[in-house]
């Protein structure tokens, strides 16, 4: 056993964690901090269906719904807070919860989503397996979901925020 940055990409640290936590948790920012940029890019009236990888317990998607989106999937590694977050938001129809690692996808078809957001799960990932499976995670899982059309946006421990456009005009994305 490897030290606690060495197993984030584990199943069974993070349904440790999540067994001992009581609360929500966000990962480097809260939903209403970025809503403008997410509303910029991912606009609500277009009906987009959007896709977070690593959602933990947070609050984050539930606020997405309270904002207008109407199709929120999350997936998570661990089956303890994908459990807990169905039980939570049984009543969110909007709101749907996937126990799957987001290093392999391919339950989701080519083009499933418009939109994938990631707070942290990146970050996870760079400090758990080596650096070449990074590009693997981006290529091989995050990209095919939105071919041709999608953006990714990404919030990692730099204090930036980076929109990866699969295209070249992002009202293209929901046409």
């Amino acid at each position: 056993m490897g030290t606690s940055t060495q197993a984030y990409g584990e199943p069974w640290y993070w349904d440790n964690r999540y067994s001992s936590e009581s609360g929500p948790f966000d990962w480097y920012q809260k939903y209403p901090s970025l809503a403008p940029l997410i509303n910029l890019y991912i606009p609500r009236h277009v009906h987009p269906r959007i896709l977070v990888v690593g959602c933990g317990n947070s609050a984050f998607s539930e606020e997405m719904v309270s904002d207008g989106y109407e199709d929120v999937v999350n997936i998570d590694i661990s089956t303890v807070v994908i459990e807990a977050m169905k039980k939570k938001y049984s009543n969110h129809p909007q709101l749907k919860y996937i126990g799957m690692d987001v290093r392999d996808m391919s339950e989701f078809q080519s083009g499933s989503f418009n939109a994938v957001i990631d707070k942290g799960t990146l970050d996870s990932i760079l400090v758990s397996t080596k650096q070449d499976a990074v590009f693997g995670y981006i290529w091989s899982s995050i990209v095919p979901l939105t071919i041709i059309k999608g953006i990714m946006f990404l919030e990692d421990k730099a204090p930036c925020y980076r929109f990866i456009k699969l295209i070249s005009d992002v009202s293209d994305v929901f046409s």
